[in-house]
C-alpha cells in the first residue's frame, strides 16, 4: 500500500499548484482585458486557454478521472482553433484599417509587385 503522509503531501502540491495556476489564470484575464494592443489580448487568451488545459491535467491526476484527459484535449483544439480565429480577424482588421488611412501606399507597393489594385477590383473580391 502507499504511505498516507505521502498522499497527503502529493495532495498538498497539486492543490498549491492549483491555487497558483489559478492566480496566474486572473492575471492574464486582466491582461486580456486591459492589454494596450489587441496582440497582447490574443497572447493572453492563449495564454490563458493552455492554463485551464494545466489546471484540468491537474485535476485529472488529483481526481483519478480518466475522462479529464480526454476533456482536457478536446480543449486544447478549441482553444487552438479560437486563437487562430482570432489571430486572422485581427489581421484582416488590421490590413482594412491600413488601407483606410494609406491608399496611395497600398497602391504604390502593389504596383511595385506587379498588381492592379485599384478600387473596382477590390470590391469584386
Amino acid at each position: 500500500m502507499t504511505n498516507p503522509v505521502l498522499l497527503n503531501a502529493r495532495h498538498v502540491v497539486f492543490v498549491a499548484a492549483l491555487l497558483f495556476l489559478a492566480v496566474l489564470l486572473l492575471c492574464c484575464f486582466i491582461r486580456a482585458v486591459l492589454g494596450p494592443k489587441v496582440a497582447d489580448r490574443i497572447v493572453a487568451t492563449n495564454m490563458m486557454g493552455t492554463i485551464v488545459m494545466v489546471m484540468i491535467a491537474i485535476l485529472a491526476i488529483l481526481l483519478n478521472e480518466g475522462y479529464l484527459v480526454d476533456i482536457c484535449i478536446i480543449y486544447a483544439m478549441i482553444s487552438f482553433l479560437a486563437v487562430i480565429v482570432l489571430t486572422k480577424i485581427y489581421v484582416r482588421v488590421y490590413q482594412e484599417r491600413k488601407e483606410k488611412e494609406h491608399p496611395a501606399l497600398l497602391q504604390e507597393q502593389s504596383a511595385a509587385k506587379g498588381e492592379d489594385v485599384s478600387a473596382e477590383n477590390r470590391k469584386g473580391e
